[in-house]
């Protein structure tokens, strides 16, 4: 099967399985919400997500604690018009993570086919130029051969035709030898049977000489050559030569430098793996690598040095390098024949820096905390993990430490059991692994926890350092010196709390002077910066006006007030907000008093709310538990 159609078929499978996913969950009505989602008509300014999270026991594997366990972050009953709009919405989240889950894997499955293209090209080529190369050898091996066929035919063809000369001659000297001979046993027997003895004895004297002289001429009887042919060794050095070279290991490709793995890395080093898609005999690899700079000039005349090492392995740990960095990376093979053609580049990244957790930003509740912090990495980090720990009564650190996973943001909502006090930290994780903690924070779930939003602060508003106290000085600064934006109120001044996003109860208190006015409760994040508190349908509040004959209370919404006179003096007030009642009451805290409540139904999460109308200070004292009185 072809590879293009293999991954074609396979990526098709995956995208009919992430619709099909994606209609079953659409189908799904009983799915509970894992993710605080923001009511319809508010602002959105803040994407908070609860993800799953799982406990590490020093003594025991990993177990999982589904989210459903966790209250609901809507505090909604079932069947509840709202609970049925937080649970399509949720719904509605799940079906966006688990697609997003799916393309990400469809990402990788692609990116994967990507490099299998590539390992099979490279096994294509290493084949083409071996079997060119066996080819180029056998043909010169033939060659050859056949040259020194040629010649060893050509000298065996001379030694035999003089052979064959020095054997024709000696035959001749033979037949020469034999005639004579022949003619001389004739002649004599003629004489010997001659009857005449006059002409016998004439004739027998010169016979006698002749044969004599003829017995002087000794015959050569031995061969003048040898029969057996010289067959001297051929000179087949030169071929033997051919032969052995193709044994010889040519250069090597050009090896394939793997994408980066997972927590492959740390903070100053890099494991890298690279492969060798052929048979070539390799000695050692130079691993090249370099820092990717965003400032670096095009000509590249100011480009970071580049390092070196040398290993023989198919994987090298690099050091002392930059935290939170990019690495350029290639790599190339040596043997005895040669070096190989460099690797593509890959880019590899060095683990984040810690987190820095935003105190100021962070804020709790009996039942949850919202956890803020900043990256401070220059380079894109792929999540956050969140890692909390329980604090005994003892203030001795539990040995189970529950992790949340996968943060997209630099904020999470988490929920934490009621009464308790947590060790929290953050980690940054990109493709090379988590980075190392970030400071330690304690949490407590005792009560709600917030401070003063300084960049909601009227001009003429200071806040303490702590964050909880504001200030209202004597003196009036110029409308040319107040310095106004959108989240600033420019008519109250007034400043708000840290938005609470958990649908359940809250309690604070509040510190003012005698003569000082006041306004207290809470609003929505997007009331008008241009009205006082109250006087719109977006605030609930308590107003404190002094007059010459009395203390005036007033419980104003959407500017209207019930007729309610208070005849002590409150001099710190306890606010409880109950979202599940929907209720905002207010109490006298050092007389246990209830002094007014508003009923009603908060379509969105609100922030506490101060102001003050004249000169003075105001304290918020918080992370308290609210009494039995405030809630009955």
């Amino acid at each position: 099967m072809d590879l293009y159609e293999t991954r074609g078929g396979r990526l098709d499978a995956i995208t009919e399985e992430a619709e099909h996913q994606e209609l079953l969950s659409r189908g799904s009505s009983t799915m509970d919400p894992h993710s605080v989602v923001p009511d319809r008509g508010r602002r959105a300014t803040r994407d908070v997500t609860t993800l799953q999270r799982f406990s590490v026991d020093t003594n025991e594997s990993l177990r999982f604690e589904p989210c459903e366990d966790s209250p609901s972050p809507t505090g909604a009953e079932d069947g509840d018009d709202d609970d049925d709009v937080f649970k399509e919405e949720g719904t509605e989240q799940k079906i966006l993570t688990t697609r997003n889950r799916l393309q990400g894997k469809v990402a990788e499955m692609e990116n994967f086919a990507g490099h299998l293209e590539e390992i099979f090209l490279t096994v294509e080529e290493n084949f083409g130029r071996k079997e060119q190369n066996l080819e180029q050898h056998y043909n010169d091996v033939l060659q050859t051969l056949s040259q020194r066929y040629d010649e060893r035919a050509a000298g065996l063809e001379e030694e035999k035709k003089s052979k064959l000369e020095a054997l024709y001659n000696q035959l001749l000297a033979c037949g020469q030898a034999l005639d004579a001979s022949k003619e001389l046993i004739e002649a004599a027997q003629e004489v010997h049977r001659s009857r005449d003895k006059r002409l016998f004895l004439k004739t027998v004297m010169p016979t006698m000489k002749r044969i004599k002289e003829f017995a002087k001429d000794e015959v050569d009887l031995t061969l003048s050559t040898r029969l057996e042919f010289d067959t001297p060794l051929a000179d087949l050095s030169d071929v033997k030569t051919m032969m052995d070279s193709i044994n010889v290991v040519p250069a090597p490709s050009a090896p394939v430098i793997n994408p980066q793995m997972p927590n492959s890395a740390t903070q100053t080093s890099l494991r890298v793996c690279w492969s060798l898609f052929s048979d070539d005999t390799v000695e050692y690899y130079e691993l090249y690598y370099r820092p990717v700079l965003e400032d670096t000039p095009v000509d590249s005349t100011c480009a970071p040095q580049v390092s070196k090492v040398k290993v023989k392995e198919t994987h090298c740990t690099v050091t002392d390098l930059l935290p939170d960095a990019q690495y350029e990376l290639w790599v190339t093979a040596t043997n005895t024949t040669g070096i190989s053609p460099a690797s593509e580049k890959a880019l590899y990244m060095t683990v984040p820096s810690p987190p820095v957790i935003k105190q100021r930003e962070c804020s709790s509740c009996p039942e949850a905390a919202m956890l803020r912090w900043e990256s401070g990495n220059t380079n894109p980090v792929d999540s956050y993990t969140v890692d909390l720990s329980e604090v005994g009564t003892d203030g001795t650190e539990s040995g189970v430490t529950e992790s949340i996973v996968a943060v997209p943001t630099c904020q999470c909502l988490i929920q934490l059991q009621t009464g308790r006090r947590y060790l929290i930290s953050v980690r940054a994780v990109n493709i090379g692994g988590p980075s190392d903690r970030s400071d330690v924070i304690t949490v407590s779930t005792t009560g709600t926890f917030f401070r003063l939003v300084e960049d909601t602060a009227h001009p003429c508003l200071s806040l303490s350092e702590d964050g909880f106290t504001m200030f209202y000085g004597d003196e009036e600064l110029p409308i040319s010196a107040m310095a106004l934006d959108d989240r600033t109120f420019n008519r109250c001044v007034a400043v708000l709390g840290d938005l609470i996003p958990v649908r359940g109860r809250h309690y604070w208190e509040v510190e003012v002077d005698d003569g000082t006015e006041f306004r207290i409760g809470v609003a929505y994040e997007d009331t008008e910066r241009s009205s006082y508190l109250g006087a719109n349908a977006t605030s609930w509040c308590m107003r404190h006006i002094v007059t010459p004959s009395r203390h005036k209370y007033e419980f104003l919404h959407n500017g209207w007030s019930p007729d309610l006179r208070i005849t002590v003096n409150p001099v710190r007030i306890g606010v409880a907000l109950d979202y599940e009642m929907g209720t905002l009451s207010f109490f006298n805290v050092d007389l246990e008093q209830h002094l007014h409540t508003f009923n009603g139904h908060f379509q969105n999460y609100v922030q506490p709310c101060f102001s003050l109308d004249n000169p003075g200070a105001l304290t918020v004292h918080n992370s308290i538990e609210a009494p039995q009185y405030t809630f009955i």
